[in-house]
């Protein structure tokens, strides 16, 4: 199932997204999608509404470097452990949202990756169980001021700025992650190809590791690494980012101001 959130006439909702005889629809789903939840039956056009975030996280949790050509083309060794930083809330934009070009950076790149989004609240779980706390996947943007990462040790400022995390167009459950093709184009150009069956680490193992430190919430994101082919993002450019299973999330990028 896919599963969008959407604003129509000022008022914001969750739906499924369905194939109508004119085009994709929304079912609006009565609650909300992570509890037991049913579909109202009342439809409406998804070209007629606007995308928000599929999901509003309490935090996004990202992982670095769990694809080697990636590391290797940034002149980094692959780490002994997964790499975990955050993502404020605020980062967080939706499909066609625009990505603004931060004033204290010079070089922007995009990263393509599978999200991860978090059903259930969850601690310390075991390997068999991480299927039962993943709602579904949807396609992220992990949008990264390389000048500033390499200036600083810390990455909040050069990972985390406003707009830095594109996300959607929705979230898509009941699919299998383990090796989906991941792409990434700007102004149709292709520049990222990958497949997530090449991560260093599964998700399964990137569930067990944040997990064994914090407590994952409902609508909570991961995201799992980007593939090699990482580069620069310029004002005025579009980029998109494609998952197999799952769709496109694109988004321009404009000067801030």
């Amino acid at each position: 199932m896919r599963i969008a959130r959407f604003s129509i006439d000022g008022n914001v909702a969750f739906g499924a997204v369905e194939d109508g005889p004119d085009g994709p629809v929304l079912d609006i789903i009565k609650g909300i999608p992570y509890a037991d939840f049913e579909l109202s039956g009342t439809k409406v056009p998804l070209k007629g509404v606007r995308l928000l975030p599929p999901v509003l996280p309490n935090k996004v949790v990202a992982i670095g470097r769990n694809y080697a050509e990636h590391a290797a083309e940034l002149g980094n060794e692959v780490p002994e452990v997964p790499v975990a930083f955050f993502k404020p809330t605020t980062s967080v934009i939706g499909h066609g949202d625009p990505i603004e070009y931060p004033s204290f950076s010079q070089e922007l790149h995009h990263e393509a990756e599978l999200a991860v989004v978090i059903g259930r609240m969850c601690r310390e779980v075991p390997r068999e169980r991480v299927k039962d706390v993943v709602f579904g996947y949807t396609c992220a943007n992990d949008v990264t001021a390389r000048d500033v990462q390499r200036r600083e040790a810390q990455w909040a400022r050069a990972k985390g700025f406003d707009t830095s995390c594109p996300l959607g167009p929705w979230v898509v459950t009941d699919l299998d992650p383990s090796d989906l093709g991941v792409q990434c184009t700007v102004n149709g150009e292709q520049r990222q190809l990958g497949r997530t069956g090449d991560m260093l680490r599964s998700i399964e193992d990137l569930i067990v590791h944040i997990t064994e430190a914090m407590t994952l919430l409902p609508g909570d994101v991961v995201l799992t690494g980007t593939p090699a082919g990482v580069g620069p993002l310029n004002v005025g450019d579009e980029v998109a980012v494609t998952i197999e299973g799952i769709g496109t999330l694109t988004n321009k990028v404009i000067k801030r101001g």
